[in-house]
């Protein structure tokens, strides 16, 4: 096979090292199934891909590259903690600079036509194809770390104002977060045994609702119980709820191929919405009732 030129090489070796890192991951996976199990034999036709693209990069640079160890199971453990889904989306985004070298490879290697129609389409279309619990249940996280974060946050600004203890903010944020969150956990087995998903157990589904919005309890009302200034307490309530709406999102937008900014944006919108108009009721209610607590 025709020789690469040589300022083409680096970048050759860099693909070499994706294709057999893939290729080794896509094996991990399919091993990981059961016989039965869709997933396995689409992890299968991946791995069979990866092999034949791995051989190409191997034909035009004369070299050979073994799997990193170390990232592998990196993303393996990844694969385990965030769901199969999101992780072969991500690393799917990331191939970006492989797909363009490959269309660079048109007039020189007509091989490289045909990996990179597998790399566009074929195998977007196989990895939308699997089946993912995770994503699923994404539904529930959202469902109770996104009413958490609206009603917790425009509570706790509201309650800011009219109690002077920071405290007693934390501690009625508390109460109410908890008592809320299981009868938003109720609320979605209701919903789930009603909308039954193949696969997907409505008990599951509820404590996936009712966990997320527990921990986005918890993480707003900290500054609460921990600090003493309302105005610093405030602050960082608000760096929590960045940080939530960020990672959320960043989530979601990989996994369901979503517009990042466009969500992020919305999220923020509403949440702070909220919290302005009930920082402006807890106002207007301490002026005219007087309480401070």
């Amino acid at each position: 096979m025709k020789p690469i030129p040589e300022e083409l090489k680096a970048q050759a070796l860099a693909q070499l090292q994706d294709e057999v890192n893939d290729f080794t991951i896509y094996s991990i996976l399919a091993n990981k199934c059961k016989k039965d199990d869709g997933n396995r034999d689409i992890f299968l036709r991946l791995c069979e891909e990866e092999k034949n693209h791995y051989e190409f990069c191997k034909k035009i640079t004369g070299e050979d590259r073994k799997p990193q160890k170390l990232l592998i199971l990196f993303i393996v453990f990844c694969v385990n903690l965030f769901g199969v889904y999101f992780v072969l989306k991500f690393m799917e985004n990331r191939e970006i600079s492989g797909k363009s070298f490959y269309k660079y490879l048109f007039d020189s290697h007509h091989e490289s036509k045909i990996i990179y129609e597998q790399e566009i389409n074929h195998e977007a279309k196989l990895i939308d194809m699997l089946y993912d619990k995770k994503i699923v249940y994404a539904g529930a996280i959202v469902l109770g770390m996104n009413d958490a974060l609206v009603e917790l946050t425009g509570t706790l600004s509201g309650i800011a104002l009219a109690f002077s203890s920071t405290i007693a903010v934390g501690a009625t944020g508390l109460i109410m977060g908890i008592a809320a969150s299981l009868s938003m956990a109720g609320s979605a087995y209701l919903e789930s045994k009603e909308n039954e998903i193949e696969g997907i157990k409505p008990l599951t589904y509820s404590l996936y609702t009712g966990v997320a919005y527990i921990i986005t309890t918890i993480m707003l009302v900290l500054p609460f119980l921990v600090l003493d200034s309302m105005l610093f307490a405030l602050i960082w309530m608000f760096v929590f709820v960045l940080i939530a709406i960020f990672g959320y999102n960043f989530y979601i937008s990989i996994a369901k191929g979503l517009n990042f900014w466009r969500r992020v944006t919305q999220m923020c919108a509403i949440t702070f919405g909220v919290a302005i108009i009930s920082f402006a009721i807890g106002y207007s209610v301490k002026y005219i009732f007087g309480i401070d607590i």
